[in-house]
């Protein structure tokens, strides 16, 4: 394969992570997403929006339009080691040039977290995106392989059951092609039967993926159950810390915008005044926070997290 890879230079704050109790959360960077992202993505957010809740600057947004990035995370939990989502993936033929043959150093930055891709136990698929499973494989001598070759990859049946059904345009088959089928060809895709209702699906002590439809059909967030505190990582339920603000403003790729409405307010009221961290699978640094009710709408309080030793 001839690439076209572009080089990122190495994102800041890679080591950054949240200590939860008995489980650790580490932020891995990817890229910073371009600046037309914002506006393409979430149309409605324009800079009158973005006005009405000053607090989004300089952090989430700047002064026209909202920030975006593309990381994973990865955690430690119970003596395993998990990913959530895999973001773009290096050399992968992409109708978005901003995502088109990437070259980064992802997996020097996972490794140096402590999560070489050989010690890796779990994948959790939010969504079966573009932006969420790249690195699910790498390219090795022409053919693409499972990144985590000791990994189950999880996803929920409802989401790999509409895709599967569904009539693919030729960008969306070729990332099923690079990026899911090799890893279903080697039997490590497991379809989670996450209810669409309730407490969710416990893949692992604490960790459980919870329904979050709208965007896609079958998208989860995972809740992580920390013995001092929780989280969730929201997928695409909430692209952008402005939805917090507004929760209407809607991704224009999301599949059901009216569901995906209702699932950000379901999300938001669970997390809202309490301990709990937000962590956004797109928000730029500083990435996670508290979710404050402030004036009729929501806001974050941000938490930047601090520097992590890497696992061992």
């Amino acid at each position: 394969m001839t690439s076209t890879a572009t080089s990122h230079p190495a994102a800041p704050h890679t080591s950054t992570g949240w200590n939860l109790g008995d489980i650790t959360v580490h932020r891995i960077d990817e890229i910073e997403l371009p600046r037309q992202t914002g506006p393409w993505l979430l149309p409605a957010a324009t800079p009158e929006v973005l006005d009405q809740a000053p607090w989004l600057r300089p952090d989430f947004a700047d002064a026209e339009v909202p920030r975006l990035a593309s990381h994973a995370f990865a955690i430690e939990a119970g003596g395993l080691r998990i990913i959530v989502d895999t973001g773009i993936g290096n050399d992968k033929p992409r109708a978005n040039p901003a995502w088109n043959g990437l070259d980064t150093d992802f997996p020097q930055r996972l490794a140096a977290a402590g999560f070489a891709p050989e010690s890796v136990d779990l994948v959790i698929t939010t969504h079966l995106h573009t932006d969420h499973v790249g690195w699910n494989t790498r390219l090795t001598d022409g053919n693409w392989v499972p990144t985590f070759p000791n990994a189950r990859y999880l996803t929920s049946r409802t989401e790999w059951d509409h895709w599967a059904a569904a009539e693919l345009d030729e960008a969306r088959a070729q990332m099923f092609r690079d990026s899911v089928h090799p890893v279903r060809d080697a039997g490590l895709y497991a379809r989670v039967p996450v209810p669409d209702q309730g407490r969710g699906y416990e893949v692992a002590p604490g960790i459980l993926l919870v329904p979050a439809p709208g965007h896609t059909p079958g998208q989860v967030a995972v809740e992580l159950l920390g013995s001092d505190r929780r989280a969730l990582i929201t997928g695409d339920s909430i692209h952008h810390p402005v939805q917090l603000s507004h929760p209407h403003v809607h991704s224009c790729v999301d599949v059901d915008p009216a569901e995906a409405v209702r699932t950000r307010a379901r999300l938001l009221e669970h997390l809202a005044d309490t301990d709990a961290l937000l962590m956004g699978t797109h928000f730029p640094h500083p990435t996670a926070g508290t979710v404050r009710r402030e004036n009729g709408h929501y806001r974050l309080h941000a938490e930047p997290g601090t520097e992590l030793p890497a696992a061992v």
